[in-house]
């Protein structure tokens, strides 16, 4: 009898124990773009205003950062120091594939690695105007992520936890 409540109490509790980490993805993604808008932001002022090279820009961004989205661009910033063979669009996809693969890669989406990733594809070889332009695009497009992820996220979140609590439940309620 002690086996089976302790078996029901462990099914109750991993269950809503993983709709509270499903809620916790999306805070964490919510926090991560909105990071991340705040990192292109200052990458945008250190190409437009100190006129500072791409690397150097994003050295500097990315000191300021502790997270993952800091050490992508301080990573970045080594490897385009490091190597003057290759594009820095080999270089940022690398770097998010590093990203991607790490620890926190599964707190961004697909979609939002996607982006990121073609962000580099569009950075190092314009002009400043074109850069700032291309920056802004990308923050256009991570500001409609953002506020999409806003409204979505409280629904989500208390959805997500509700259906561990009750899935949970009803998986006990079959099984005993």
């Amino acid at each position: 009898m002690v086996i089976k409540w302790a078996g029901i109490g462990l099914v109750l509790f991993s269950g809503t124990g993983w709709g509270m980490w499903m809620a916790w993805r999306w805070r964490a993604r919510l926090e991560a773009l909105e990071t991340l808008r705040q990192m292109i932001f200052g990458l945008k002022g250190e190409i437009t205003y100190s006129r500072a090279p791409l690397g150097e820009a994003l050295e500097r961004v990315g000191r300021r950062e502790n997270g993952f989205l800091g050490r992508l661009f301080t990573g970045a910033a080594r490897e385009i120091a490091a190597s003057r063979e290759e594009t820095f669009s080999k270089i940022w996809e690398k770097q998010v594939e590093l990203i991607k693969k790490g620890p926190q890669g599964e707190i961004l989406d697909e979609k939002d690695i996607k982006q990121l990733a073609g962000l580099g594809g569009r950075l190092g070889y314009l002009d400043v105007d074109m850069q700032e332009r291309t920056l802004l695009l990308y923050l256009e497009q991570l500001e409609l992520s953002i506020s999409r992820l806003r409204g979505e996220m409280r629904e989500r979140c208390r959805l997500s936890t509700a259906l561990g609590m009750m899935g949970s439940l009803l998986l006990v309620i079959l099984m005993y």
